[in-house]
């Protein structure tokens, strides 16, 4: 991968980052989390957003890479980017937020089904994006099974 414009380069790994930090921050106090009952295969608290700003970043690097192809596929790999990018931010808000975990693991359910989606539209466009993509894909499954006991346990 050659990185021909190093701004764009750099707004395309501060964009999921942003808002995966926005997020978190209209979310609030975490604190509900760590009072609640956790399956024993829940990773500590200090994991996620080690986990989390990895995930980010491959999203970046993964959309610039489609950003700078000059395939007429990107602009649909890019909506649905866009589309699980929301649905990534307003996961957070709903889970920790509000403290809806079945709407929140329904709302996942939905985001790892985008996801699907954009790594497909990501591998027509190059599929060096969309195998950066596959961590994350992982991750939110992960993130799902999780959210299933939390809500079940809660």
């Amino acid at each position: 991968m050659k990185i021909r414009n190093k701004s764009v380069f750099i707004i395309s790994i501060l964009i999921p980052l942003a808002v995966g930090s926005i997020s978190a921050l209209i979310s609030g106090n975490m604190s509900s989390y760590t009072a609640l009952n956790k399956p024993a295969f829940s990773p500590p608290g200090y994991i996620f957003p080690i986990v989390w700003t990895i995930l980010y970043i491959l999203m970046g690097i993964s959309s610039y890479i489609v950003y700078s192809s000059n395939s007429p596929n990107k602009a649909k790999a890019l909506l649905i980017y866009g589309i699980q990018l929301f649905f990534n931010f307003c996961w957070s808000i709903l889970f920790f937020g509000f403290n809806l975990y079945l709407l929140a693991f329904i709302w996942l359910i939905a985001l790892i089904f985008i996801i699907i989606i954009m790594i497909r539209e990501f591998y027509a466009v190059t599929p060096l994006a969309a195998y950066l993509q596959i961590p994350y894909l992982i991750w939110c499954i992960f993130a799902a099974y999780l959210n299933l006991f939390l809500f079940i346990m809660n």
